[in-house]
């Protein structure tokens, strides 16, 4: 016989079909997810009310379901037949009906007297507050947000807590008042730990056993309801089971669930938790689905990816067991384990947070790119002069600005930058070609107590040297006050890592990954240069600068470090 499948309960508004999960001929099994949806409050699965083979599909995606829609058409299987000759039999159909009834009773008083109690203190409640589905690895608590006594709102962030992958907020499931805070910064946590306990209001805890109570009643009605409505009963029960998939979507949107990097990743809850079982970061995987949803099929696609790049060991940091050699492709021995306490007193000292950070990305950018370094010095005596000349006038007119040797730096790298514009790009993904950039922001390595950060300048080319001097003093500040936001270090396409007020004579600096290239800036001195008849004094600059070898070449690299350097030795070449 078949049997018509219709959407349950999922509450007044229409929603749009964005998947189908099924296909005819499919066997299907009762609570199988058969279609995706996306409404104006969330996302969810429509699940299957009974088993069955697929005969028909009666909807497409891109179509507007609501509830009660016709969506597909089942033939049914042995259970179904058991029904109709249970139909045909009326002594067998009451029987079957008052089993079904007596279960469901049963059924209710088990959850009514497993909900769990709250503990109640005068007028409140306490409430453990877990960690939501944040995957399956251990993340680090590096900061508490809140604090015994604060009152918290739901979605309130409490804790800021750091994996490999990514750092993120753990919010607050439900308002309460923070009665207990049960982790500490350092503290690794994972999916279900207990990290605070809450007050909230006793009406809280006193709707946990109304609706044990509510379960109890509700099961002495369905005794006395008429047998002939054990039908209804049975839809219902799927309408109830759909709409709490919803519900649980609703709260998945509002805050509830984990959305890594808080990236949103246009995905259905099925794929989400396919992604989740392989542990894959949705916000990578190219969506080829309607509005640019990820189906399964990218999914797939992107696993045999990660999969022909380790095997030709061209995967970085994808995942995988054996360290981190393992997982940049290479077979290398293991650091040897030593005991240095034997040889005598030792101290551990936690790394920052930006130094773990910094030191991956630094170490993956060693690994995977060629380096070539080239080094060069330039002349910066007219500079010089002319820099404290104007540093004399600036401070005359009271401008509130100081001028330093990195501003006409840079002014000459964006100069640079524009005659060989590939030192302005970026590989592409798949290593077949150059993205050129048409505009010139430069990435200042500012050292700071806590480590290298990398602030980035926008639209170099098309400031001044007064207005990229205050840009400057500004940046630096915020960096060393550790108040830099994510967008001050994005869109960077060439870094400058002066050294120059430290000391050295030259160093290698590590490119920093997208770029091609980095300017490595060392000490000045004064150094005796040959005119054609004479030695002169004349103040000089080391310049180091570090290239791709696979986008650049020496040559190429030569040229532009010769180039950089004759417009610091004659800055009016800026101009022109």
């Amino acid at each position: 016989m078949t049997n018509e499948i219709k959407v349950p309960d999922i509450g007044a508004d229409e929603v749009e079909v964005t998947e189908i999960l099924v296909k005819v001929g499919d066997k299907i099994k009762p609570e199988q997810s058969l279609l995706s949806v996306e409404g104006d409050k969330a996302a969810m699965d429509i699940p299957s009310p009974a088993g069955g083979v697929v005969k028909e599909i009666k909807v497409k995606t891109g179509d507007k379901i609501e509830t009660g829609s016709l969506i597909m058409i089942f033939e049914g299987d042995a259970e179904e037949d058991s029904k109709d000759s249970d139909d045909k039999d009326p002594q067998n159909a009451k029987q079957a009906d008052d089993k079904k009834s007596d279960d469901k009773t049963s059924d209710k008083q088990k959850s009514a007297d497993s909900k769990p109690a709250e503990k109640k203190s005068g007028g409140s409640a306490s409430k453990d507050v877990e960690v939501p589905d944040i995957g399956g690895d251990p993340v680090e608590v590096t900061e508490i947000l809140v604090k015994v006594g604060d009152s918290v709102k739901a979605d309130q962030s409490l804790l800021s807590v750091e994996g490999d992958k990514a750092s993120m907020e753990v919010p607050a499931p439900f308002e309460g008042k923070v009665k207990e805070i049960k982790v500490s910064v350092g503290d690794k946590v994972e999916t279900g730990s207990l990290i605070m306990v809450f007050e909230t209001a006793a009406d809280d805890a006193d709707s946990v056993e109304q609706s044990a109570d509510s379960a109890s009643e509700d099961s002495s009605k369905d005794d006395k309801k008429d047998d002939k409505k054990g039908d209804s009963k049975s839809d219902n029960n799927a309408s109830g089971q759909s709409s709490a998939k919803a519900d649980s979507a609703d709260k998945a949107d509002k805050g509830d669930g984990f959305v890594e990097n808080k990236a949103y990743a246009h995905a259905s809850p099925v794929i989400r938790r396919l992604a989740r079982e392989f542990g894959i970061n949705l916000a990578k995987v190219n969506g080829t689905g309607r509005k640019g949803r990820v189906v399964k099929e990218d999914v797939q696609n992107y696993v045999k990816q990660l999969v022909k790049q380790a095997e030709s060991g061209s995967v970085a940091g994808a995942g995988g067991v054996g360290g981190e050699h393992s997982k940049l492709g290479f077979d290398l021995i293991a650091w040897p384990k030593v005991d240095f306490a034997k040889f005598g007193e030792v101290e551990s000292k936690p790394l920052s947070r930006i130094q773990k950070l910094s030191g991956n990305n630094l170490h993956r950018n060693w690994v995977r790119i060629p380096h070539v370094t080239q080094f060069d010095e330039a002349d910066i005596t007219g500079l010089e002069d002319f820099r404290k000349e104007q540093n004399a006038l600036a401070e005359k007119k009271k401008m509130g600005v100081k001028y330093t040797p990195l501003v006409f730096i840079m002014k000459a790298v964006a100069k640079a930058l524009e005659d060989y514009p590939t030192f302005c790009s970026s590989l592409s993904e798949d290593g077949q070609s150059l993205i050129m950039k048409k505009y010139i922001h430069l990435g200042i390595a500012v050292d700071t107590p806590n480590g290298l950060v990398v602030p980035v300048v926008k639209d170099v080319n098309k400031k001044g040297i007064i207005e990229l001097s205050r840009e400057l003093m500004e940046i630096s500040s915020k960096a060393r006050e550790g108040k830099l936001s994510s967008a001050d270090m994005q869109g960077g396409c060439f870094t400058i890592s002066s050294l120059g007020g430290i000391g050295g004579t030259a160093f290698t600096p590590i490119v920093n990954a997208p770029e091609v290239a980095i300017l490595g800036v060392s000490k000045s001195e004064i150094k005796p240069k040959w005119n054609g008849k004479e030695f002169e004094p004349k103040l000089m600059v080391p310049l180091s600068v570090s290239y791709d070898h696979r986008v650049i070449d020496g040559a190429l690299a030569a040229r532009f470090t010769a180039t950089l350097a004759s417009y610091l030795a004659d800055i009016r070449q800026i101009i022109m």
